[in-house]
């Protein structure tokens, strides 16, 4: 059996446990997603109502553009399925179906609907919902064992999306799952030392054209801190409140972007994007004139001879 230590294991690599992914791999956490790829979404012949596609995605390239994202931002994406989930020694036990065996603090259950390899972490009565149908009993997880940002009486678990009653639409079960990272990182960074004003993380990238002060001008930058960190009451110890200010300031300037950056962004986002489109459809989309016209700057660039996309 192979086992290993992570940070966080996410099971469900849909919509609201990608989100997850996302969000906390972003900060730094060592982040597992397990997804055999039976996620609800499968079942949709086509999606339209997803924010920023226009004409709608077909589910294989959502998919595929979701799970590039997560990896991108850190995650490793696993094809095995999780059978249990156990608590040991203040930690979770994760095992796999391919005999995989993950010691993590934390776990978020982002699976649409079975929750069977939670069982055992509580009662049942109070984790599983008993109802009849059709003059038979069946067993399901409680869609409210969860509160509303994920957090369960059993700490380190987290339940995501369509397993906390948020799976719906893809669009609510993603934003169910950013809502549930943050909250996740939230507590990672109380253990940090964060105290609960400076415990939210915002993960935002900012113009740095349009900073109203100086760049060098630290004491501003220690006033900010303080007008939107630090309670006028607090009682926070001073070694530790210079060692989380130092630490938040720097991270909010990295997260500034002059134009030159943003435009190489721009660039990398647009060609990342393109890989996943059809080819043939972007040749046909694409202005004629517009490509003899690129076709003859490349050949000018290269320095090589070029020939007439029409001939």
């Amino acid at each position: 059996m192979t086992t290993s230590n992570r940070d966080v294991v996410i099971v469900g690599g849909g919509p609201a446990g990608c989100a997850v992914g996302v969000c906390i791999a972003r900060y730094g956490l060592d982040v597992v997603i397990f997804d055999r790829g039976n996620s609800s979404l499968r079942r949709c012949a086509f999606l339209e109502n997803y924010l920023g596609f226009p004409a709608g995605i077909d589910i294989e390239t959502f998919y595929k553009l979701m799970h590039d994202h997560a990896v991108e931002a850190g995650c490793d994406l696993v094809s095995d399925m999780v059978e249990s989930v156990e608590r040991t020694d203040g930690n979770f036990r994760v095992r796999t179906q391919e005999e995989r065996s993950v010691l993590v603090p934390r776990v978020v259950a982002a699976t649409t609907h079975d929750g069977e390899y939670l069982r055992g972490l509580d009662s049942d009565e109070v984790m599983f919902d008993t109802h009849e149908h059709h003059g038979e009993v069946h067993e399901e997880f409680d869609r409210e064992y969860a509160d509303a940002d994920g957090r369960t009486s059993i700490d380190g678990l987290y339940v995501a999306g369509g397993l906390a009653g948020h799976g719906e639409q893809v669009l609510v079960a993603a934003g169910h799952g950013m809502t549930v990272g943050r909250e996740l990182l939230a507590d990672v960074r109380c253990e940090e030392g964060y105290w609960e004003e400076a415990a939210p993380h915002y993960d935002w990238l900012r113009r740095r054209a349009a900073l109203d002060y100086d760049w060098d001008d630290e004491e501003t930058w220690h006033r900010r801190f303080a007008d939107h960190r630090v309670a006028d009451d607090h009682d926070i110890e001073q070694e530790r409140l210079q060692r989380i200010r130092q630490r938040e300031i720097e991270f909010v300037k990295s997260t500034h972007l002059d134009r030159s950056e943003i435009d190489n962004r721009r660039e990398r986002a647009h060609r990342r994007l393109a890989t996943h489109l059809d080819e043939e459809l972007l040749l046909e989309v694409i202005d004629d004139d517009r490509l003899q016209e690129y076709v003859a700057e490349q050949a000018e660039t290269t320095g090589s001879g070029g020939r007439n996309i029409s001939d």
